[in-house]
């Protein structure tokens, strides 16, 4: 897998060595360098990741946000998204929730292409969108490699790390003291 991979110093190699070479012959014609190039510089068109589906021809990722698990498969379709056996509309009836799924798409053009199924546990509603969204945002940078980038940029890859904070002894909740009375 690694020899079809390039990494940035062999591209800052090739680099140098077209500046070189270009460095090397000045004087020549500008003309004369398009007709007769002396060492062409060649990259690969291969993504440095590859595509990676399972035997169906989707896309597996898993999402995580607070308590909630998502389990999320991604193939192309004509957008339909279904959560635990129900559609996006039914699972998350609020608006925001389901804005917060759909980021994803938004941010790469590509709302009503792929359809998703996803199975998700644990948590409130709130964190499930979360996970599902980083569960799409995994699977299709697995389906289509050339969007990592984007979906990097927008902080869709990253796990939000963020959780309750655990009740401590001595305390109402997790900083809250109990009510002081004076008699």
């Amino acid at each position: 897998m690694s020899d079809n991979r390039q990494s940035l110093s062999d591209l800052a190699a090739l680099t140098n060595a077209a500046q070189a070479a270009q460095a090397a012959a000045p004087d020549a014609p500008a003309d004369a360098a398009a007709e007769a190039p002396s060492a062409p510089v060649q990259f690969s068109s291969t993504p440095l990741r590859e595509q990676v589906l399972d035997a169906y021809g989707r896309a597996y990722a898993t999402g995580r946000r607070k308590d909630a698990v998502a389990r999320v498969w991604l193939k192309p379709g004509t957008g339909k998204i279904t959560i635990n056996g129900r559609d996006q509309e039914v699972y998350f009836a609020r608006p925001t929730l389901r804005l917060v799924i759909n980021q994803v798409f938004g941010i790469t053009d590509r709302e009503g292409q792929y359809d998703v199924v996803a199975t998700v546990k644990g948590g409130g509603l709130s964190g499930q969108a979360g996970a599902v969204k980083h569960g799409i945002s995994q699977a299709l940078t697995r389906y289509e490699p050339a969007l990592r980038t984007t979906v990097k940029q927008a902080g869709f890859l990253t796990r939000d790390p963020r959780a309750v904070e655990r009740k401590k002894y001595g305390r109402a909740k997790a900083r809250r003291s109990f009510q002081f009375s004076k008699r």
